[in-house]
C-alpha cells in the first residue's frame, strides 16, 4: 500500500535527495545534474505517496510501473531507489565506475528499474505497451513516464502519444519535466515547442498543469489524471533546471557537468540552510 507522508516530510525527502544527487555526481566526476535536480520532487512525489510500488512487491505483475523516459537524469532515481529500500545507499557511491550497476543510464537489472533507458524518445512507447497489456490482462495497476521538454523533439513521442490516445489508455500517466532547457541551451530556441499544454490535447490526451516543485499541485495533478477516465493523462510539470542550488538553476551548461569539491561544499551549504527553514 502507498505510504501515508505529510507534506513536510516530502519536502525533507526532497532535500535529501538533492543532497545524495549532488554527492554521487561529484564522486563521480560526471554526469548529469541540472536535470536530475529537476526532477527531485517529482520522484519524490512518486514514489513516497503516489506510486503502489515497494521493494516487497517489485516482482509481483499487480503494481504500479515507472519508466524514467530522460535517462540521464537517472541519479535522482537511483537516490530516491536507495531511499525507498531497493538497493543499500552506500552503493550511490558507486556511480559510474567500471562494474557497477548505477550506470549513467539506467540499466534493466538494478532492482527498481523497468527497463534500459536513455535513447531519447523511446520511453512513452515503452510505458503504452506496458500499460495496453495490462489493460488486456486485466491488471489493476497505472504506468507512468517521465520525460524531458526536449526530449519531445522526437517524433516518437508524438507517434506514441497518439496511439495511446486512440487505445483509451486511462492507465498510463505521462510527466514532462518542463524545465524550458535541453543541452543547447533554451528549447524555445532550439525547437520551440509552441503551445505545450494545447499540443497535447490535441493528441487526445488528459491534460494538467502544475508546479513541479510543489508538492500539494503534485498530489491534486496525480489525482486529477487518476479520475480521468478513457484517455491517457499527462502532467506538464513545471520545473527549474538545477533546482535547488543558486548558482547552477536555469544554466544550460549544467545539464552535463558534475560540480567540482568546492562546488559542493556550497551546494550543500544551500541546502542545508533550506532544511533549517522547511524545518
Amino acid at each position: 500500500m502507498k505510504e501515508k507522508i505529510t507534506t513536510g516530510e516530502l519536502k525533507e525527502k526532497a532535500i535529501e535527495i538533492r543532497r545524495d544527487v549532488l554527492t554521487m555526481l561529484s564522486k563521480a566526476g560526471s554526469g548529469h545534474t541540472g536535470g536530475s535536480l529537476s526532477i527531485v520532487e517529482i520522484l519524490v512525489a512518486l514514489y513516497f505517496e503516489e506510486m503502489d510500488i515497494t521493494p516487497e512487491n517489485w516482482k509481483e505483475r499487480n503494481r504500479d510501473k515507472f519508466i524514467l523516459s530522460k535517462g540521464h537524469g537517472c541519479p535522482a532515481l537511483y537516490a530516491v531507489l536507495a531511499e525507498k529500500g531497493f538497493f543499500q545507499k552506500e552503493e550511490l557511491g558507486t556511480l559510474r565506475q567500471l562494474g557497477s550497476r548505477l550506470q549513467g543510464h539506467p540499466q534493466f537489472g538494478l532492482p527498481g528499474v523497468e527497463i534500459s533507458s536513455g535513447s531519447l524518445g523511446q520511453g512513452l512507447s515503452v510505458a503504452l505497451g506496458m500499460a495496453i497489456a495490462d489493460k488486456m490482462d486485466n491488471v489493476d495497476s497505472r504506468v507512468y513516464c517521465l520525460m524531458g521538454d526536449g526530449e519531445t523533439n522526437e517524433g516518437q513521442v508524438w507517434e506514441a502519444a497518439m496511439t495511446a490516445a486512440h487505445y483509451k489508455l486511462d492507465n498510463l500517466c505521462g510527466i514532462i519535466d518542463f524545465n524550458k532547457l535541453q543541452i543547447d541551451g533554451f528549447c524555445c530556441d532550439v525547437m520551440d515547442l509552441g503551445e505545450y499544454c494545447g499540443k497535447w490535447k490535441s493528441f487526445g490526451w488528459h491534460v494538467t498543469e502544475v508546479d513541479g516543485h510543489d508538492f500539494e499541485e503534485l498530489r491534486k495533478g496525480f489525482s486529477d489524471a487518476r479520475k480521468a477516465k478513457g484517455a491517457p493523462s499527462i502532467l506538464i510539470a513545471n520545473t527549474t533546471k538545477g533546482k535547488g542550488v543558486s548558482f547552477i538553476e536555469n544554466k544550460a551548461q549544467w545539464h552535463g557537468i558534475a560540480p567540482k569539491k568546492e562546488e559542493l561544499t556550497e551546494a550543500l551549504k544551500e541546502l542545508d540552510e533550506e532544511k533549517k527553514r522547511i524545518g
